[in-house]
């Protein structure tokens, strides 16, 4: 299920740590500067936020509630086995809290009713800053999708070198010559926060957008990004792009992470849009409020920097959001060796963002303290499908249903509605910026029945690397 662009036309410029002290609140100069004329909404009816936040809550803890008064008999016939204790922990965590989980996710997708875009608009001067090392062989195709952006305001790319020893500054040299609106900051190899701080420092426009050096930006995609800042209240200080599996025809493991990507990582962004605050404003691409970047000290020396930029820029009083439209593609790994070292990062990540300051967004009592204190459970949902459900799987070949018996199939048929209900939501979206999904009905089996049982494990180390503070290896 590859994307293919249909209609779109390349443009004339180019081919294809904690604070040291609590910062004041984050709210933005560029919407402090202009606001669009009131916005009419789509649907006739309107259902306040607070409303359909509480709606979301309450159907998760209908579904928890029936599904434990349905799982009586499944507890005391497991903990005849394992004790009863136990039995509760085990399927509170392969079947409970996921159903949950999944039931609030379904109602957040559909009560969620963002805005309409704006572009009639003035539209503010943007950076974009593209971290690089050694990476001759994708800096300039992305250079060249990146210079093809039909953003309306004034528009600067910044290429930031941490220190390549190949031709990666040579080639963005050359960009820099033939392109006025490029520019090549050469630091010395210290890690990609660090380069991205340095070329913070020179940016003199009010908003800093970020992509990878591997990521493809669809023309479109940063004057959507940008629209999507300008519609939202003015405490939105963040805006994560839609990233999305450029290889996916390489292997059946690119396969499968095109779905994870286009339904998974994509519903989760979604869900957590609603409670206003997107908790991952990845580097692959969003777009920053300068100001607020600037009040949190830039992008942390972390493992998972991406994250906990974010997850400061939420604890000092700023907003961050989601647009769908805001498309761009990158490589996904496609062994499993560098898809394990990727996810355990993410995991590692995570965990970085709970200890450093989970609990104080928790205690902040946001709308998005739920999403927050969810992430404080994926460690005992993965520990539990790992050492539970896994091994219940292989018991139920045998005929044993102790563990994964018709109980546990509950789950199956919320995937599916959740996957639908995405699957028709991002179709729409597609339509929407001239894309096609092409099928992939290979990678969807493989994602549906088997890419947990590789993900929960990898997860697993991930949070136990961070946990006893290993040492750090991208």
């Amino acid at each position: 299920m590859p994307m293919r662009v249909l209609k779109n036309k390349p443009t004339t410029l180019g081919h294809p740590a904690h604070l040291s002290a609590p910062a004041p609140r984050l709210v933005s100069r560029v919407e402090r500067r202009r606001r669009p004329p009131g916005v009419k909404r789509r649907h006739s009816v309107y259902i306040p936020l607070k409303l359909r936040i509480a709606l979301t809550f309450v159907a998760g803890a209908l579904w928890f509630c029936f599904s434990l008064w349905l799982s009586r008999s499944w507890i005391r016939t497991l903990g005849h086995d394992i004790t009863t204790p136990l039995a509760i922990l085990v399927i509170t965590g392969i079947a409970l809290i996921p159903g949950y989980l999944n039931i609030q996710l379904i109602s957040s997708i559909l009560l969620d009713i963002p805005r309409p875009l704006r572009f009639d608009g003035d539209f503010p001067q943007v950076t974009l800053l593209v971290a690089a090392y050694n990476e001759e062989d994708s800096i300039a195709e992305t250079l060249d999708y990146a210079l093809r952006t039909d953003y309306p305001g004034h528009f600067e790319l910044v290429v930031a070198d941490d220190g390549s020893t190949d031709r990666t500054r040579e080639i963005v040299a050359e960009y820099a010559t033939r392109y006025p609106c490029v520019r090549l900051l050469a630091a010395d190899h210290g890690g990609k926060a660090n380069t991205l701080n340095a070329a913070l420092e020179t940016v003199s426009t009010p908003l800093t957008a970020t992509i990878d050096a591997d990521t493809l930006l669809m023309p479109y995609s940063l004057k959507h990004a940008v629209a999507r800042l300008l519609v939202s209240p003015p405490d939105t200080v963040a805006v994560a792009g839609a990233v999305l599996v450029r290889n996916s025809r390489e292997n059946l493991l690119t396969r499968a992470q095109e779905w994870d990507y286009f339904l998974g990582i994509a519903s989760v962004k979604r869900g957590q849009a609603l409670l206003q605050g997107t908790l991952v404003a990845q580097g692959a691409f969003s777009v920053y409020d300068t100001t607020a970047l600037r009040l949190v000290g830039g992008w942390p020396n972390r493992i998972g920097e991406d994250i906990v930029l974010t997850w400061r820029m939420l604890l000092q009083g700023g907003r961050s959001v989601f647009e769908p439209t805001a498309v761009a593609f990158t490589d996904a790994p496609s062994d499993w060796g560098a898809f394990a070292r990727q996810r355990r990062r993410w995991a590692r990540g995570m965990i970085e963002g709970l200890r450093d300051h989970g609990l104080g967004m928790v205690s902040q009592l946001k709308y998005y303290s739920h999403a927050v204190a969810v992430n404080f459970l994926f460690p005992f949902v993965d520990l539990t499908f790992t050492l539970a459900f896994i091994p219940g799987v292989l018991l139920a070949m045998t005929g044993n249903f102790a563990i994964v018996g018709p109980m546990t199939l509950l789950v199956l048929p919320l995937n599916t509605v959740l996957g639908g209900v995405m699957f028709a939501y991002q179709r729409r979206v597609f339509r929407a910026v001239n894309l096609r999904v092409r099928k992939n009905r290979r990678g969807l089996l493989f994602y549906f029945f088997c890419y947990q049982f590789v993900m929960s494990p990898i997860s697993l180390v991930g949070y136990t690397l961070e946990a006893v503070r290993a040492r750090r290896a991208w």
